[in-house]
């Protein structure tokens, strides 16, 4: 499976970890590894995220960071949807940027 992010989901990784490098680039590091990880593994289980609410929407955790994923799955292909930080109330994140 190959992977895809949409542009929101690009601008909301590159906001996070760029905030965090300001304060600790390894940690920035530390984070962006740990998403490569989790993206590596949806790769060959592209179900292991949980469901959600929303249809054809699965979601995995970075743990042990405070940061989620949303992604769909479209044919052979994981669509990267979103990211966030769970403390954030989706509500609050507006749709376009």
């Amino acid at each position: 499976m190959s992977l895809r992010y949409s542009k929101r989901a690009l601008q909301q990784i590159d906001k996070a970890l760029g905030y965090i490098a300001e304060r600790s680039p390894a940690g920035a590091a530390k984070i962006e590894a740990r998403m490569s990880a989790i993206l590596l593994l949806l790769q060959i289980q592209p179900h292991a995220g949980a469901r959600t609410r929303i249809a054809d929407v699965r979601r995995v955790f970075l743990i042990p960071y405070p940061y989620l994923l949303d992604y769909q799955i479209v044919g052979d292909d994981i669509i990267v949807l979103r990211f966030r930080h769970t403390a954030r109330n989706p509500a609050s994140i507006p749709e376009k940027a």
